[in-house]
């Protein structure tokens, strides 16, 4: 076996955890998956045999393009940051693929992703480094052009933020889509006490293409208020895993309507996600999204 034909194999076996690496740097899998592959074209025109770890020299290496990625990332002005919606992993219950495995390990919750997106990028390439994926610090810290104890303040001030702003999901799938299933009963019934109820106190409401501008709404009362948009007339709705958690995906006409995720802790609704629009739901194929029924 040649050396192209041996490094081609390898980097096979090493591509979940590298897009993995990269979608919780990125937030995109699409844009992981083009992270990945700019890796393979930079890893492949070098000469990998006095190369000691290959799996630790890739990760290196999709790590700073994904860091170049963040330093020239420009957000648009009108776009307010708190109204972000990473892109969301659509799943059934047995998620056998992979790639597919990687990306939803390790509670990569949505909140997660979207607390990501306030932090620097050195913070963010240091927490999701060493927190999520065990690389020591003496290895990141010429990735950011810092001393090791650098690094480790900046994951440690991320650390801060990530457990302050993304709680963990609750373990049980079931019972959370008997929260949810119950959330869009009680908007289907316009009570607004049960709506009230089912939200934590603090809850947020993230939607990107449900209006002109991304939208955002915070509190249990102002998002019961505002949930007439799931009333009577909303089409019905198919459960799914987003990102791991409770999730459904709305279906009309054959085509791809919107996909939403929840966080559910301690039994009440903590964020409600929304995609929808026709430029965002061209990322998914509908012929692969699992189909686990609805209402």
């Amino acid at each position: 076996m040649g050396e192209q034909e041996w490094f081609t194999e390898h980097f096979e076996q090493h591509r979940p955890r590298l897009r993995a690496v990269a979608y919780r740097m990125l937030g995109s899998a699409s844009e992981a998956d083009d992270a990945v592959q700019d890796a393979w074209i930079r890893a492949s025109r070098a000469h990998t045999t006095d190369v000691d770890n290959l799996g630790a020299w890739l990760t290196t290496i999709v790590a700073r393009v994904c860091l170049n990625s963040l330093r020239s990332r420009t957000r648009l002005k009108e776009e307010p940051l708190d109204a972000f919606v990473p892109e969301l992993i659509v799943s059934g219950d047995n998620v056998r693929d992979p790639e597919e495995q990687a990306l939803l390990a390790d509670s990569v919750g949505t909140a997660l992703l979207v607390v990501l997106e306030t932090l620097s990028p050195a913070e963010r390439l240091a927490f999701v480094l060493h927190d999520l994926f065990a690389v020591p610090f003496v290895e990141i810290a010429p990735m950011i052009e810092r001393t090791p104890e650098t690094a480790r303040q900046l994951a440690s001030r991320a650390r801060r933020r990530v457990r302050g702003q993304a709680p963990a999901p609750d373990p049980d799938i079931v019972r959370q889509r008997e929260v949810v299933d119950a959330f869009f009963a009680a908007a289907r019934d316009g009570d607004f006490d049960a709506l009230v109820e089912l939200l934590h106190p603090e809850v947020v409401f993230r939607a990107n293409g449900l209006t002109t501008r991304p939208l955002v709404i915070a509190g249990a009362e102002t998002v019961a208020k505002n949930a007439r948009m799931f009333g009577p007339d909303s089409p019905p709705y198919r459960h799914v895993l987003v990102n791991g958690a409770a999730g459904v995906i709305v279906v009309a006409d054959g085509q791809l309507m919107s996909v939403t995720g929840f966080t559910i802790v301690n039994g009440r609704i903590a964020a409600i996600d929304v995609l929808a629009g026709p430029e965002r739901m061209r990322e998914y194929d509908l012929s692969l999204l699992p189909l686990d029924g609805g209402s």
